[in-house]
Formats: structure tokens, C-alpha cells, sequence
């Protein structure tokens, strides 16, 4: 359920608190309004931190680019604190345009990966993405289990593939040189991520 508070002493209260307790690190700002997301659960987290450590053996440890399993990406320099977003998982390569201004990035990292929980809004962030230059951005939902990769084409991030069971197609990042597709697991499905270049593979 959605809560408009209007009241700025309130407002003010309640983002402080969420500062002090670090509740605010999935907070975003969409064009000034303030977006409080919940703490995502142990499946959501778990999925991040598989994908991160798969793109950090094979790009951040090699220094082919730095890997984050979230960062404040903005389409401003200054005051980007009235629009930004919070990837689950951001790769940054080492040739991207995209600017290090320490608080955040300026402009899109070259890859991104959403995680969709109930009620979020990850698909409605398609468009900011693809405003800042995001090359490629990877979604995965749960509910029914499905990845979906979308890639810059133009000005528009296009959905390219999508995976889903029993059929898994399989889907190809041309930036990270990885394919992912869905295979069927124990308690839920995985993922299967292969590198191209060490053909080494990761269930996640």
C-alpha cells in the first residue's frame, strides 16, 4: 500500500530515521519525489550477491571495470539528489562514458540488472536507464520466473529476448561477452551464466 505524506516535518522525520537506521540504501528520487523502497528479501539479496561475484572474478578482479551490487546512478551533475535510481547490480566498464563523481555516477553504467520484488517498480525504470546511456540492462521476476534483457538501441533500451521455462532461450550480452538462461532447480530456478571468453559457468 502506498502512503502520500504531506506533511514536511513528518517527511523529514521519517528520512532522517531512515538514514541513521541505513534503511534508506534502496531509497530513490524519481524528478523529486521520494521513492522509499523496503529492504528486499534473502532470495533478492542472495541473487544480487551470486551475480555480483560472478562479475567481479571476471571483470572487477581483472580491471576490466568495477563491479557494484548497487550505486546512485543520476542524469545530473549537481543536485542529483531530485533524480536518481539504485541498480541492484551496476558494471561500469573500464572505456565507459559514464562519469565517478564519488556520491554517484553521471550517465549509465554499461550494465544493470533489476531484480523485480512485489509491488516494486523495476520495468518503470527502463526509460530513465535508457536516458542515461545504459547499454545494456538485464530484469529478472520471480513471479513467474523469467529474465529479460533489454539493449540500447538508439535512444530506447529494447527488449532483445526473454528466458523463461521450459524452453529457455538463451539470452547474449554483446557488452559483457556473458549468456544467461533459466534452468530448472530444486527449490526454485537458476540461473546458468556463461563467459565467453573463459567458458567458465556459474549457477546462480
Amino acid at each position: 500500500m502506498a502512503t502520500l505524506i504531506i506533511d514536511p516535518e513528518i517527511e523529514d522525520r521519517l528520512r532522517a530515521e531512515r538514514v541513521e537506521s541505513g534503511a534508506d540504501r534502496y531509497d530513490e528520487v524519481w524528478e523529486g519525489t521520494y521513492m522509499m523502497a523496503p529492504m528486499p528479501n534473502i532470495e533478492h539479496q542472495d541473487l544480487v550477491n551470486r551475480l555480483a561475484a560472478v562479475f567481479q572474478e571476471t571483470i572487477g578482479w581483472p580491471e576490466l571495470g568495477m563491479v557494484l551490487p548497487g550505486c546512485n546512478v543520476s542524469d545530473r551533475k549537481t543536485d542529483w539528489h531530485q533524480n536518481y535510481r539504485v541498480p541492484d547490480v551496476a558494471v561500469v566498464l573500464r572505456e565507459s562514458s559514464a562519469q565517478n563523481l564519488d556520491t554517484h555516477w553521471y550517465g549509465g553504467p554499461d550494465f544493470v540488472v533489476e531484480v523485480v520484488s512485489p509491488d516494486d517498480k523495476s520495468r518503470e525504470t527502463i526509460p530513465f536507464y535508457a536516458g542515461v546511456g545504459v547499454r545494456e540492462l538485464l530484469i529478472i521476476d520471480r513471479n513467474p520466473w523469467m529474465l529479460e534483457l533489454y539493449q540500447l538501441s538508439g535512444k530506447q533500451l529494447k527488449l532483445t529476448a526473454s528466458s523463461v521455462l521450459p524452453k529457455s532461450q538463451i539470452l547474449t550480452s554483446q557488452v559483457l561477452r556473458f549468456t544467461f538462461c533459466l534452468v530448472a532447480g530444486d527449490s526454485r530456478p537458476r540461473i546458468q551464466v556463461r563467459h565467453a571468453a573463459s567458458e567458465n559457468e556459474w549457477l546462480v
